[in-house]
């Protein structure tokens, strides 16, 4: 199966040495982007932010992620289960291609690409109980990898069927729920990926919709 490649996939990072949602981009690398990007249909009332773009290696705009909710914190055990917030993940539906310089070869994205960017996204986010830094970076370097695996099994029995509506049309997601929150990607009829991940909202009731305007979310 085709994957992003994980050089450059960046999720959002957090205390040590990664990036918290405080520090999100401006809008400008979003409006780079030659496709839609997607987040939670109107039926959302609530807060949007936006986080961050990543590049492939000839600068152009892969995938991008739109926050809904309580921006979540990482390490907060005691109101973890307070918060509630849900990542939109939008890749580009990109064929295997050249780099613009001729001398390496850009991976095919797909829904295992967005499959992925939110597991690591989720992950991202969190912080097991009762770990200290240098035992959380072995954490993640160890669960960064299962999502990978788990990404690239899209039809294994970790991931169940969920139907939910894209631009109002029934679209077919994988769906996968872990105890650190829930994670699931699928394709648009616009050409791209899209993954999402969160905690605190269920996904059941979830819709998303191309975002008419994406300056908008940088007021």
């Amino acid at each position: 199966m085709e994957t992003t490649s994980r050089v450059g996939a960046q999720a959002p990072a957090a205390e040590g040495g990664q990036q918290v949602p405080s520090a999100r981009r401006t809008v400008d690398g979003y409006l780079l982007a030659p496709f839609p990007w997607y987040g939670l249909d109107e039926a959302f009332t609530g807060p949007r932010w936006l986080m961050q773009v990543g590049m492939a290696a000839d600068g152009a705009v892969e995938h991008g992620s739109i926050g809904h909710g309580d921006e979540p914190s990482v390490r907060n055990e005691g109101t973890e289960d307070k918060e509630k917030f849900a990542v939109v993940v939008t890749v580009a539906g990109n064929p295997a291609r050249r780099t613009a310089d001729g001398t390496g070869l850009l991976e095919a994205t797909s829904v295992s690409s967005a499959a992925w960017l939110a597991g690591v996204g989720l992950l991202s986010f969190t912080w097991p109980g009762q770990m200290d830094h240098t035992l959380r970076d072995d954490w993640l370097e160890q669960q960064t990898e299962t999502a990978w695996v788990l990404a690239d099994d899209l039809v294994g029995d970790d991931w169940s069927t969920l139907s939910l509506p894209v631009d109002g049309v029934p679209t077919p997601f994988h769906y996968r729920e872990s105890e650190f929150g829930w994670v699931l990607a699928g394709s648009t009829q616009a050409g791209v990926h899209v993954g999402a991940y969160g905690r605190g909202m269920s996904a059941y009731g979830l819709g998303f919709a191309a975002i008419k305007d994406i300056a908008a979310y940088a007021q």
